[in-house]
């Protein structure tokens, strides 16, 4: 059976797919800040032992990692309220976006921290580093370096996740991909145009995170004869 292909049907839309993409980016930029800060403190308690923070970081990463992340949104969006907690759908998806890239990133971030030799410490101390100095430019810092490609694979994987946040009415990509399909019936269409956008966004933030490490997080590279 033939098909007549009809793109123009998606495009009469475009300004709500936009929309739609733009409210995923400002959920994954939200919950990539504070997921990943929530990642490094947490990572820091289960590396260095600290008690009893460092139990209650395990039993949050074990929880998190071994439970799906639409069941997380739907307790957070649907279970709170029954404890009179009562949060907005922009506010449930960030919550859930927060807590479940905290938990993964804590274990990546984790994995740096460890792999810091004890003789680069002892040598930051021998310098009159402080520990804030040591743990920044010594342990952090370093850490950062070595785990960042897995890192920023993980923020894409939670940017991609968010399209069920489409399920507590959340106004992402996925939701408007679903209003898109449900007025012109063209489901082809709709989705692989979203497939397309999705696809574009995570290269493009996969550029931003190696941006970011070059420059921040590694360092600006060295030009001329000395470089690499």
């Amino acid at each position: 059976m033939a098909y007549d292909f009809d793109f123009a049907a998606i495009f009469q839309y475009a300004d709500l797919l936009l929309k739609g993409a733009g409210f995923t980016l400002a959920l994954t930029a939200v919950g990539s800040v504070f997921g990943i800060s929530l990642g490094i403190v947490c990572a820091v308690c289960r590396a260095w032992a600290i008690k009893p923070f460092n139990w209650i970081a395990a039993v949050y990463v074990e929880v998190i990692r071994n439970t799906p992340f639409l069941v997380q949104l739907f307790f957070i969006f649907f279970g709170l309220p029954s404890l009179g907690i009562r949060i907005s759908s922009w506010e449930a998806a960030v919550l859930a976006m927060v807590i479940n890239l905290g938990a993964y990133s804590t274990e990546i971030i984790r994995a740096g921290i460890q792999s810091t030799m004890q003789g680069q410490i002892e040598a930051g101390e021998s310098l009159a580093f402080n520990r804030f100095q040591i743990f920044r430019h010594i342990v952090l810092r370093p850490a950062l370096q070595r785990v960042w490609p897995a890192l920023s694979s993980q923020v894409i994987i939670v940017m991609l996740g968010s399209a069920v946040c489409s399920q507590i009415a959340t106004e992402e990509l996925t939701s408007a991909a679903n209003f898109i399909q449900s007025r012109n019936f063209r489901a082809f269409e709709t989705y692989a145009v979203t497939t397309a956008v999705y696809f574009l966004m995570a290269l493009g933030i996969r550029q931003i995170f190696n941006l970011v490490g070059r420059y921040i997080i590694v360092g600006r590279p060295q030009t001329g004869r000395g470089a690499a």
